[in-house]
């Protein structure tokens, strides 16, 4: 049996293809390991994760947008994702053990970044997650 013009190059493209889909899901499984990985290393992320991912500024609260945050601004932010009605620096203080001015700095660059909502109610300012 003769090949027709072009097909030994359509056989030689559709390997190229089938050996570029193997390196893509070997690339997958590792990136699957690192984030079980990750997970287990940060169980607050995965609380987040199976209880829903609340909204958290302009996008949700995944695994990357937790990642990126340095180590004090994510636990400040996963206690306010807790508490769904919103807190104040004093409430977010006492679940994380830190000073409420401390708190209240890193809630406020939490607002600065977008991330969280700020509302006054007299003299107390409420931080919470835009719905």
């Amino acid at each position: 049996m003769s090949e027709k013009p072009g097909e030994k190059a359509l056989y030689t493209i559709l390997e190229r293809i089938q050996k570029e889909l193997g390196h893509i899901g070997s690339k997958l499984d590792r990136i699957i390991e690192m984030d079980e990985k990750i997970l287990q290393h940060f169980p607050e992320i995965k609380e987040v994760q199976e209880k829903g991912a609340p909204e958290l500024g302009g996008g949700a609260l995944d695994v990357m947008t937790l990642l990126s945050l340095p180590d004090h601004l994510r636990k400040t932010a996963m206690v306010i994702c807790k508490m769904n009605a919103g807190a104040t620096a004093d409430e977010v203080a006492k679940e994380t053990g830190k000073a409420r001015a401390v708190e209240s700095s890193y809630l406020n660059q939490l607002v600065t970044m977008g991330h969280l909502k700020k509302k006054r109610k007299g003299r107390k300012a409420y931080f919470y997650l835009e719905k």
